[in-house]
């Protein structure tokens, strides 16, 4: 299991485009994904007083893109380490991968 925090806005926007393509897809390449240890650092580093938030569970067996294990995106963030690996996904999410979506406070 792999999972991604979504604001409700792109989360609601997904179930009318049948898929899941938030910005970063577009601007990065691929999707940020966290492993269930490394959520709540990512909220902490990304998404600090935010109540707009989706957490969204994906079974990495039913993801129709490319997942890839890497080293963190971006710039340094607080306890998030360079040597730890994060899921990646290399395309759009399909929603029948999605196991749950929950309000998601940071």
């Amino acid at each position: 299991m792999i999972f991604h925090i979504a604001s409700k806005e792109d989360w609601n926007a997904a179930q009318d485009a049948g898929e899941y393509a938030p910005s970063s897809l577009r601007t990065e390449g691929f999707i940020h994904f966290s492993t269930q240890r490394q959520i709540a650092q990512v909220a902490a580093a990304f998404y600090r007083g935010r109540a707009d938030l989706i957490l969204l569970s994906a079974d990495e067996t039913k993801l129709s893109a490319e997942l890839k294990w890497e080293a963190p995106a971006g710039p340094p963030a607080d306890n998030i380490s360079q040597d730890d690996l994060f899921p990646h996904l290399y395309g759009a999410l399909n929603l029948d991968a999605v196991i749950s979506a929950e309000e998601f406070r940071a």
